[in-house]
């Protein structure tokens, strides 16, 4: 029963995991927006991240996640003599990757963690995990750290179950993950910190563990720090590598322990990881952990193992630093859940469905699940409408237009992919507005919206488009103007339903049922042509 369980729970996560919702902006700007700008000559504008005097994310570990895959999909593409791979493609294929990884890796390292008898409970309670069907197979520098910290507490499990090999070879495999974890997110040591405590006596037993431990360890890091100063700097030779070295995670360091910094990414009180993100990630499976804790007089069992420890005592250790998001906890989630020991299973499992489809279907396909199909439809779009006037006015076939895209998370611009395709020759200029208030939206659209015939003279582009959600209502003022001296119309294109915007709730001030109605009711993210009253025959 619980095999099939289980089969099932991997047909689901295939679904999320091919389902374009978008958790956070960092699943796409540190990795794919960087990789696919670079290899396939996409579109893309590089974050802060990669672009300060001092960078502070890392090539290294991303490598083989990213540039691979793009890579082969580029030379599959060159071989067969067509032009490059579709965006899409792309974007299917490298959250393809991300499945298997979490299919393969992560189910293996729960596997050989837990006792036989625990096994099959703590494998399905994994799978069934919403964090497991959606954040765990997005693109996220976290994901990659669940990965590492599990395997990481693999190695340690089997070097000290094997007391009689010296085990050399897991000792490198474990210097290069913990500098591969490292180098992918600098909270990576708060959870092993704990758990390599249990290989201080095999080093003092077996000095040659310990030289191999920091012989490879120290062999990696000097190849990671090799690629990240050649990336940022490709004329670097090797004297300058060892002159200027860029270290990355050093970089990241810095940064982050300076609260003037983290107040840009927003402050949480010392409590929110506790309090906030762990009840969000694990949901009733924590209440069952804590009443368990709470109830019996001594420690239970669970709390004691290698998993428990690490996470809890990574939660503690980034409990310290002010800025907390629930994906930096992402590493406990299975750590946590394959501790668990369930005693009244009916109770806890109706419990633990409804929060996971719940939460799944939320962060997994309704979070802000237009921005992906919209910017991968937009140059269509923006070529059927401008089209329709290079027929009609004889304009030259090079044409641009302005696409504002207005209370959402910020769109990939690798998702434009390449328009050599398209019967246009098209120059689609991304600006992101934000969260900006709706008079500041109005008056930007207005400035670029040129006169009814395209391309007049000073007009900034042939068109403007806006990109914004349904439910905002602010908009409807504009889709059917009834002041005559309103300077400005939206003429609907095209719409995605599945979009909900969790930025848009305003209980406050609308009430909790009207806000539930207006951003659920009225869910979607819609593209709009900006034009001047009147124009609308031209479309």
């Amino acid at each position: 029963m619980r095999t099939r369980t289980y089969l099932v729970l991997l047909l689901i996560r295939v679904y999320f995991a091919l389902s374009p919702s978008y958790i956070h902006p960092d699943e796409h700007f540190q990795g794919l927006e960087v990789f696919a700008g670079r290899i396939l000559s996409y579109p893309s504008r590089l974050p802060w991240e990669f672009t300060s005097e001092r960078p502070i994310r890392s090539i290294f570990p991303l490598w083989p996640i990213y540039d691979v895959p793009i890579s082969l999909l580029k030379w599959f593409y060159t071989e067969t003599g067509t032009e490059g791979p579709p965006a899409q493609l792309v974007y299917y294929v490298v959250r393809g990757v991300m499945f298997l990884l979490s299919f393969v890796l992560e189910d293996w390292a729960v596997y050989e963690l837990v006792p036989p008898r625990q096994r099959k409970v703590a494998m399905v309670l994994v799978a069934s995990s919403y964090v497991t069907w959606t954040h765990q197979t997005h693109t996220f520098s976290n994901s990659l750290e669940t990965l590492l910290v599990a395997w990481g507490l693999v190695l340690v499990h089997r070097i000290t179950s094997n007391k009689r090999r010296s085990s050399l070879f897991s000792f490198a495999v474990l210097s290069f993950i913990s500098v591969a974890g490292v180098f992918n997110r600098i909270t990576f040591p708060a959870f092993l910190f704990i758990p390599g405590l249990q290989l201080l006596p095999q080093f003092w037993r077996k000095p040659l563990s310990l030289f191999t431990f920091v012989g490879f360890a120290l062999l990696f890091l000097c190849f990671a720090i090799y690629v990240d100063t050649t990336f940022y700097n490709p004329a670097a030779s090797f004297k300058d590598v060892l002159c200027s070295p860029i270290i990355t995670p050093l970089n990241n360091l810095l940064y982050n322990t300076d609260n003037s910094n983290l107040a840009l990414h927003g402050l949480h009180p010392h409590y929110n990881h506790l309090l906030v993100n762990l009840p969000q990630l694990l949901g009733p499976a924590l209440v069952v952990m804590v009443s368990q804790v709470y109830k019996l007089r001594s420690i239970p069992s669970w709390l004691k193992n290698t998993r428990a420890a690490s996470a809890l005592s990574a939660t503690a250790v980034l409990s310290i630093f002010p800025h907390q998001e629930p994906r930096f906890l992402m590493p406990c989630v299975p750590l946590l859940l394959s501790c668990l020991q369930i005693r009244r299973p009916r109770l806890f499992l109706v419990a633990w469905v409804v929060f996971n489809v719940a939460m799944g279907f939320l962060m997994g396909v309704y979070h802000q699940g237009g921005v992906v199909p919209t910017q991968l439809v937009i140059p269509s779009i923006v070529s059927e409408t401008i089209g329709t006037w290079h027929d009609q006015s004889k304009q030259p076939r090079s044409l641009s237009a302005t696409v504002f895209w207005w209370k959402t998370y910020s769109p990939p611009l690798w998702l434009l992919g390449d328009n050599s395709t398209l019967p246009l020759d098209l120059d689609i200029d991304t600006r992101d507005l934000m969260g900006k208030p709706g008079p500041e939206m109005v008056n930007e659209l207005e400035s670029l919206i040129p006169s009814c015939r395209p391309k007049q003279k000073g007009a900034a582009s042939d068109a403007v488009f806006i990109v914004a959600p349904t439910s905002v209502t602010y908009l409807d003022q504009f889709l059917a103007p009834q002041d005559p001296q309103s300077s400005l119309e939206l003429l609907e294109l095209w719409s995605y339903r599945n979009h909900i915007n969790l930025d848009d709730l305003d209980f406050g001030e609308d009430g909790v049922w009207s806000t539930l109605k207006r951003v659920i009711g009225r869910r979607g993210l819609g593209v709009w042509l900006a034009q001047r009253p009147g124009c609308r025959s031209i479309s």
